[in-house]
């Protein structure tokens, strides 16, 4: 079996550093673009990520004290910081980030079973948050990616095709 602890120790840890490098690099307009109307641009995935580095730890930790976990809703909890720069909310997530992975020094594998009630979706393991904040961190990082990807599919012409699983549309 796979070390599971090591691999979401090194999927949470590449994550700073790919916002890192894309809020250095890529212009703030595109950044800011949303893909679709209603649909999260790749500096609200960021304030998504940043919000939700004060939840992941504090989950792990209440699971490995058995307490209860409560839910979280981005579009009523959420920050919604929208007047940092780029750059700074990714240099805080960063820093967020490491005291983050800190705290995942504490946990080991036998830990994994350690279960808490979470409000809406019941009894999790500790095994089951490690994975979804792995997949969270990916799928929002990949959320974000798909966003800045919008005007250059919509500028590939007869190559537009090729991106059909990529292009978000108004629906």
């Amino acid at each position: 079996m796979p070390d599971v602890l090591a691999r979401v120790k090194a999927v949470l840890a590449s994550t700073a550093t790919r916002w890192l490098n894309m809020t250095e690099v890529l212009p703030v307009d595109l950044l800011n673009r949303p893909p679709a109307t209603g649909a999260w641009s790749a500096i609200e995935c960021l304030i998504h990520l940043l919000d939700t580095e004060h939840i992941f730890p504090a989950r792990v930790q209440a699971l490995l004290a058995g307490q209860a976990i409560p839910a979280f809703d981005p579009d009523t909890q959420g920050t919604k910081d929208t007047t940092s720069s780029p750059g700074k909310l990714a240099a805080e997530f960063a820093g967020l980030r490491q005291a983050s992975l800190a705290v995942l020094e504490r946990v080991a594998p036998q830990d994994f079973n350690c279960t808490a009630e979470h409000s809406e979706l019941g009894t999790v393991t500790l095994g089951q948050l490690l994975h979804e904040w792995a997949a969270h961190d990916l799928n929002h990082t990949i959320q974000a990616e798909r966003a800045v990807m919008q005007p250059f599919i919509q500028g590939s012409g007869p190559w537009r095709s090729s991106f059909q699983d990529h292009e978000v549309t108004n629906q």
